[in-house]
C-alpha cells in the first residue's frame, strides 16, 4: 500500500489548473497548426492565425488562453494500492480554489443553478473518479468553458437509427451550433451505455489527444466521416466560413440495452483544455 497525502494531491490539483488554463495541449495546437496550413479560405485562414497569436502570447505571458476558465473537471484514475492520507474530495476542492486564486483565473461558478450566488472560488469541481489496479494516482484537470458546453446535446435515440441516426444527430449538433461555441470546435461523442453514463462517455472522449485515433478501425473510420461531413458545413473559424468547423473529435462507447441507442455530444472550441500529472 503506497501513501499519498492530501496536501500533495492539493498541490498537484492547483499547478493544473494554471498550466491547463495557459498552455494548450500539444495535439491540439499541433491540430490547430496543421488546419491553418491547409485552410483555403483566406478569411478563415487568417482567424486561425489570429488564434495561434493568442496561444502563444497566453503561454509566453502566463495568462488564460480564455477569458472563460471554466469549471474545473477533475479525472482521477486511483490506484487500488493507494491510500490517501486526508479528506479527498476536499483536497481536490482545495486544489482548485489555490490554482484559481493564485493564477488569477476568472470564477464562474454559482452555488445553485436558479438562485445563483458565486461561490467567489470557482469550487465545487466536478470529480470523476476511477479505481485502477496498481499504487498511482493520475489526475487530470479539464476546465470547461460554458460557451461550447451550452451547445452539447444528449438523444436517446432507437436502436433501428443505428449508425445513419449518430451521424446526422452529431451533425446537426454542429449546425445549430453554429459559431456559438467559438469554432473550430473539439468533439467528444458518447455511443450507448444509459442517460448518464452516454453524458459521462462524450465528456472523457475528450481526454484523448487528437492524433489517437478510436483503436477498433470501425468507430476509427466512423470518427473520420463525422469529421469530413462537420467540416462539410462551411461554419469556419469564428463562423466566418472554410472548411475548418471542426479540428478532431473521438467517440467513446460502452454496452447498452437492447432498446435503447444513447448518444450524446459534447462540444469543446478551440481552446480544448487538459493537463495530467501522476502521483
Amino acid at each position: 500500500m503506497r501513501t499519498i497525502s492530501a496536501a500533495a494531491l492539493t498541490q498537484t490539483v492547483a499547478r493544473l489548473c494554471v498550466r491547463a488554463n495557459t498552455q494548450l495541449p500539444p495535439d491540439v495546437t499541433a491540430a490547430l497548426s496543421a488546419a491553418r496550413s491547409t485552410e483555403p479560405w483566406p478569411l478563415a485562414q487568417s482567424t486561425l492565425g489570429l488564434l495561434e497569436e493568442n496561444l502563444k502570447a497566453a503561454a509566453a505571458q502566463n495568462l488564460p488562453i480564455c477569458q472563460d476558465t471554466g469549471m474545473a473537471c477533475v479525472f482521477v484514475e486511483l490506484g487500488q494500492e493507494v491510500y490517501i492520507d486526508g479528506a479527498f474530495e476536499e483536497a481536490i476542492h482545495a486544489g482548485v480554489r489555490q490554482g484559481y486564486g493564485e493564477g488569477f483565473l476568472r470564477k464562474s461558478i454559482v452555488a445553485d443553478p436558479l438562485r445563483r450566488g458565486n461561490t467567489g472560488d470557482n469550487t465545487p469541481a466536478a470529480i470523476t473518479v476511477h479505481l485502477v489496479p496498481g499504487d498511482r494516482c493520475t489526475v487530470t484537470v479539464a476546465p470547461k468553458g460554458f460557451g461550447s458546453e451550452n451547445m452539447s446535446r444528449l438523444a436517446m435515440l432507437k436502436p433501428a437509427d443505428g449508425v445513419e441516426g449518430v451521424k446526422r444527430f452529431v451533425v446537426e449538433t454542429l449546425r445549430q451550433a453554429g459559431s456559438n461555441p467559438c469554432p473550430p470546435t473539439v468533439l467528444g461523442i458518447g455511443i450507448g451505455g444509459s442517460f448518464d453514463k452516454v453524458a459521462y462517455l462524450a465528456k472523457k472522449a475528450l481526454l484523448r489527444p487528437l492524433d489517437q485515433p478510436h483503436p477498433d478501425p470501425f468507430y476509427a473510420d466512423l470518427e473520420q466521416e463525422l469529421l469530413a461531413k462537420i467540416n462539410a458545413l462551411g461554419i469556419g473559424p469564428q463562423g466566418f466560413g472554410g472548411r475548418t468547423t471542426c479540428l478532431g473529435l473521438a467517440i467513446e462507447t460502452a454496452p447498452t440495452h437492447v432498446a435503447g441507442l444513447p448518444v450524446a455530444v459534447n462540444v469543446s472550441c478551440h481552446v480544448t483544455r487538459r493537463a495530467t500529472e501522476v502521483l
